[in-house]
């Protein structure tokens, strides 16, 4: 049966979209995954996968067409379907959705005997729901939370869960009216991209333990397992926590608490059975643990023990970390980079000493306060227009220069980093460029960086300045084809005249994609970049 594919919401405050293009056209054959088009919206131009199999049948507009949100963007069924009725009534959201839903109500009852008996492929379950790609480097999500419960009503809109990825931790809508029958993955369990999520359908006319059953036979992996393998790896920390705290435990054994407060308990070494809850029925959660004072009454055990101890004894150890879904991509796409791209590098030194100036007097006379990281990004930008050369990627059989210019930020956090992109970069003013960085800066901290506020970058910047980190060089991140590192601001002796002075220079790092960019283009890169530090009034003009 054909299915209506509507204009989705891909930022939170997108109205309307933009067809910037297509990847299909009419009598296309499209599988799930499969890119449909780019969707220029209010923020970010992003890629729209499918996910459904079938023929496309019909675009609800051509390239440079607007659909609203919720409105007809395009229709995917069997070849020589009928559509018409899905083009003549042209319903409201709602209304869509209800016709297909009689029809696919009925679906499951009379193909039933036939999936059981055959493999059954869920993605043309209309009830089943998928476990979405929410980021161009997801390749599974982590339940941090259910919104419903099974038997709950879900109305089209209503947040179903949260989903951690390797980037951030999003809300998932639904894009269906009807039931919650089932969940694929209980609270902080992991499924992988394009597996069952959860079903929603109406009760009594969907064969949940059908649709389960086919989830197994091909193969998919059961949340189960990997809620076994890690109540096996948590098994020995938790008889150690039942055994220095008995009173801790619940009737089963377990410590009520949230995974992200065992997580921070773990990492702080903190004894789980000695911090008391504050969630529902004792719950221990985040604040907790953040909150959490060892007793007095623990502290002269720990002196005894310290004073007990052999002043030359020791003992070996060492613990295990669990990697996050961030520290994952990380490793993967960083180690990607730096054994695929061919880098080399570049240092310059910089004298700042204008830029001092120039900045303090900013400040003084302006609303908002600007770094000099704010500055590097604007020279950085205004440099790039200049050697579109630099801004650029290498696609494989061919190189693409970007016109436009979006600055990605290394941000360090918890979790390792995130690269939030202050986009157009070259057409902001420095007072726009330091509110943007400080504003997606914070979010990137608390993890609440939407997808079109972390990808799209065509160059990046690194500074460790503030660490006090003289020089270093950095691995380029992709898709761009160089990196700059920036280190800290120093004061060096230098000759003036017939005497000597104290100057301030920055010393910076240029990692360079060979195939893309070669050592004559970033060093005039980097030239250009000098002129504009060490004269910011040109910045300005």
């Amino acid at each position: 049966m054909a299915e209506v594919i509507l204009m989705p919401r891909l930022s939170d405050t997108m109205t309307e979209g933009v067809i910037a293009a297509w990847h299909k056209k009419v009598g296309d054959t499209v599988k799930k995954g499969e890119i449909l088009a780019e969707i220029e919206t209010d923020k970010a131009t992003m890629d729209l996968e499918s996910y459904k199999d079938g023929t496309l049948l019909h675009l609800g507009a051509d390239k440079g067409g607007k659909i609203q949100v919720n409105d007809l963007l395009a229709i995917i069924g069997n070849e020589g379907e009928d559509i018409s009725q899905h083009l003549e009534e042209k319903p409201a959201p709602q209304q869509q959705e209800a016709k297909p839903k009689e029809d696919q109500s009925a679906k499951p009852q009379e193909e039933a005997p036939k999936e059981k008996s055959t493999s059954v492929d869920i993605s043309k379950m209309d009830e089943v729901v998928l476990m979405p790609r929410l980021s161009d480097t997801m390749t599974e999500g982590v339940i941090a939370g259910w919104h419903k419960n099974v038997g709950d009503e879900i109305k089209k809109g209503d947040v179903l869960a949260d989903i951690e990825t390797d980037k951030a931790t999003m809300e998932l809508e639904s894009y269906k009216n009807g039931k919650l029958l089932y969940q694929g993955a209980k609270q902080g369990e992991k499924i992988q991209v394009n597996d069952l999520l959860c079903i929603i359908g109406e009760e009594g006319k969907v064969d949940v333990e059908a649709i389960v059953q086919a989830t197994k036979e091909a193969g998919a992996p059961a949340p189960s397992k990997t809620e076994t393998k890690e109540t096996e790896g948590e098994q020995p920390k938790k008889q150690e926590v039942a055994q220095e705290n008995p009173k801790a435990e619940t009737g089963d054994g377990r410590i009520k608490a949230s995974p992200l407060a065992k997580k921070i308990a773990r990492d702080k070494g903190i004894n789980l059975a000695q911090v008391k809850g504050s969630g529902d029925n004792g719950r221990i959660i985040k604040n907790d643990v953040d909150n959490f004072t060892p007793s007095q009454e623990a502290k002269p055990e720990q002196k005894e023990q310290q004073q007990s101890a052999p002043v030359y004894s020791g003992e070996e150890g060492y613990k295990d970390l669990d990697l996050s879904q961030m520290r994952k991509v990380i490793a993967k796409r960083l180690g990607e980079s730096k054994f695929s791209a061919p880098h080399f590098y570049l240092t310059m030194e910089i004298n700042m000493d204008n830029a001092m100036k120039a900045r303090t007097e900013m400040n003084e006379l302006g609303d908002v306060k600007i770094s000099f990281n704010d500055m590097i990004v604007k020279a950085t930008a205004m440099a790039l227009r200049k050697h579109p050369a630099v801004n650029s990627s290498w696609m494989g059989e061919h190189i693409r220069q970007y016109q436009h210019i979006h600055i990605g930020i290394a941000v360090a956090i918890e979790d390792g980093l995130m690269v939030p992109v202050v986009k157009f970069a070259d057409n902001k003013t420095l007072s726009q460029i330091a509110a943007e960085s400080k504003e997606l800066a914070g979010k990137a901290r608390n993890k609440k960086l939407q997808p079109n506020e972390f990808t799209g970058n065509t160059f990046t910047i690194s500074n460790l300045g503030m660490m006090d980190i003289e020089e270093f060089t950095a691995i380029i991140n992709p898709p761009d084809s160089a990196i700059m590192a920036v280190g800290r601001i120093k004061e060096v002796v230098v000759k003036k005249g017939e005497g000597f002075d104290v100057s301030n220079v920055m010393k910076i790092t240029l990692s360079c994609d060979h195939r893309s960019v070669d050592g004559a283009v970033g060093a005039t890169f980097l030239q250009t970049f000098k002129k504009y530090m060490e004269h910011p009034v040109m910045m300005l003009v």
